[in-house]
């Protein structure tokens, strides 16, 4: 569905819904985001499968494993290959992390945040820059789950997002649960990220659920989005307007008709920003306060 556009709540294409998705011909879901590492790994997922789903969907690509603010050279190999299913499949854009995933002598499965620090902006614009001059368009950088603060920082999240996102002229992918998870972690102000976030630059929202660990949030992606995520959300689009917005579910993944469940309340909020609603009624009954926005 090249030259297609995204508008409402998608939700992240995963493969145990795939066929059910293809089975169920039109549906009300107006988009998905493909996390394009599940399809480029060899033995991965169908690739059958992904086209026929961009016959009748518009997509937007994600990805995990390019270390975007690392120091080893950036993969063009991998980048070439996501440029590759872009054409295939017309997606709409291509987005990535403010993360690194280590170094030439040690690789960790996770995504690490970067110092925030003038170098640390200089560094990753310009490996941004790079990548947009190869894939021929702006990315999305997305921000990621934080857990332990770095003692050289010089500026804020928010202000370190802000200025990489000027400096490289990119677009952003705002991931609300992230800023709760950090902020929680870190016993910061979510508003006080939120308030810097250049909101002309946000081309899609992520939602997910965290796994409350006890002494920490953890980013996990394997529940429902949390109450006070749904807050936050509903603040900012009320106050931006109805941004592109999607359901994150990774592990111990629910039947699709959970999923939608999760979808269907992410589209009511953004429709009540429209002025097609006057209020958010799924929101209410999963147990939403909608507290007035700071």
């Amino acid at each position: 569905m090249s030259g297609g556009s995204l508008a409402g709540a998608g939700i992240g294409l995963r493969l145990p819904h795939v066929q059910q998705i293809l089975a169920a011909g039109e549906t009300d879901i107006p988009w998905f985001e493909v996390l394009v590492d599940n399809w480029l790994i060899e033995g991965g997922l169908n690739k059958k499968m992904l086209l026929a789903m961009s016959e009748r969907y518009p997509l937007v690509l994600h990805s995990v494993g390019l270390s975007l603010g690392g120091q080893p050279l950036l993969d063009f190999d991998y980048l070439q290959q996501i440029k590759i299913l872009k054409q295939e499949t017309g997606a709409l854009w291509y987005s990535e992390h403010a993360s690194f995933s280590g170094n030439a002598q040690l690789t960790v499965p996770d995504l690490l945040p970067l110092p925030y620090t003038e170098e640390a902006v200089s560094h990753l614009s310009q490996r941004i820059i790079q990548v947009q001059d190869f894939m021929g368009e702006r990315i999305l950088l997305e921000n990621v789950s934080t857990y332990l603060s770095c003692q050289f920082n010089e500026m804020t999240e928010g202000e370190f997002i802000a200025a990489v996102a000027k400096e490289a002229d990119c677009y952003l992918l705002l991931d609300i649960n992230n800023a709760y998870v950090t902020a929680k972690n870190l016993d910061q102000s979510m508003q006080a990220f939120m308030d810097v976030i250049p909101v002309e630059r946000v081309k899609q929202i992520h939602l997910a659920g965290f796994h409350d660990k006890g002494d920490f949030l953890l980013d996990a992606h394997n529940h429902p989005v949390d109450e006070k995520v749904w807050q936050a959300f509903e603040c900012f689009v009320a106050q931006n307007g109805p941004i592109p917005s999607m359901i994150e579910w990774d592990n111990n993944l629910p039947p699709l008709e959970r999923l939608l469940q999760e979808r269907a309340i992410a589209a009511e909020i953004l429709l009540s920003t429209q002025g097609t609603v006057s209020t958010s009624s799924l929101a209410r009954e999963h147990h939403f306060k909608g507290a007035p926005c700071a």
